[in-house]
């Protein structure tokens, strides 16, 4: 035991030698910079992760102002009154999240931010369809070229009047029929939304499509035309969801402040 106990000594001083001497040969900097590098990189990555945060919420409101600002401008197109004397829109911005082989789409935003069923859809290019159904926090769309789907219409020039129809077999065009069988339609002329009662499920003047092609009409009954709808429905992204008219003392036409943050995500309108 008392010889261990003198071994320890000897022991301990090689070691201080050794290491003396590997800092002199082969300097410990190296392994100093690779624990700066490990540990620094660490500190970017938190660092980079709350700066991610942070834009994020200001993409958010970014995109939220979009969604008002579209709302407005497209408030703005309507040639007659809106039936409450609104100025705007009440909005709620979402992202689409999934697509149906039913001609649907999942949204991120339902009725925790006041969407509810037979609200319009839009996005920067145009119509993108109604809400066919809302839950507390996604929604399913109708696409305007769903097989089911029909919408009131008019020519944006002429203002004559008639009935969109999805038409999946003439790939994603529509079918516009026109109530005079006298119209004159052409291609180029731009469809527009007819609007609706209460503004549901379709608020006035959303650009629905392009004429491209005049269809005959034998039984000189109908009007008809194949329409190239503007919104892109292979590629939505941003939409904006149309809460209704805007209220007396609403002042930015945003969706209730109560909104979730899936009612904060964005959209575009035409």
């Amino acid at each position: 035991m008392r010889a261990a106990g003198r071994r320890a000594p000897a022991l301990l001083a090689l070691v201080s030698a050794a290491l003396i001497a590997a800092d002199t040969l082969t300097p410990l900097e190296p392994l100093r910079a690779f624990g700066s590098a490990v540990y620094g990189g660490l500190e970017d990555a938190a660092s980079a992760g709350v700066r991610w945060a942070s834009g994020e919420r200001r993409l958010e409101e970014l995109e939220r102002e979009n969604a008002r600002l579209r709302a407005d401008l497209l408030a703005a197109r309507r040639t007659v009154p809106s039936p409450a004397q609104a100025d705007g829109y009440r909005v709620a911005a979402a992202h689409v999240i999934g697509f149906g082989r039913d001609g649907t789409i999942t949204v991120d935003t339902g009725s925790d931010s006041g969407v509810d069923r037979d609200m319009t859809v839009f996005d920067g290019d145009g119509l993108v369809g109604r809400i066919l159904r809302s839950g507390p926090g996604t929604a399913t769309v109708q696409l305007a070229t769903a097989s089911g789907a029909s919408i009131g219409a008019r020519l944006e020039g002429s203002r004559e009047v008639g009935l969109v129809t999805g038409v999946p077999e003439r790939g994603g065009l529509l079918r516009l029929s026109l109530l005079n069988p006298s119209a004159e339609v052409k291609p180029g002329d731009r469809v527009v939304t007819l609007g609706s009662r209460d503004m549901r499920p379709y608020v006035p003047d959303v650009p629905i499509g392009q004429v491209v092609t005049v269809e005959p009409a034998p039984d000189a009954l109908t009007r008809t035309a194949l329409v190239r709808p503007f919104a892109r429905f292979t590629a939505l992204d941003l939409v904006t969801v149309v809460l209704g008219p805007q209220a007396d003392g609403d002042g930015d036409g945003d969706a209730p402040k109560s909104d979730s943050k899936s009612g904060a995500k964005k959209a575009k309108a035409a």
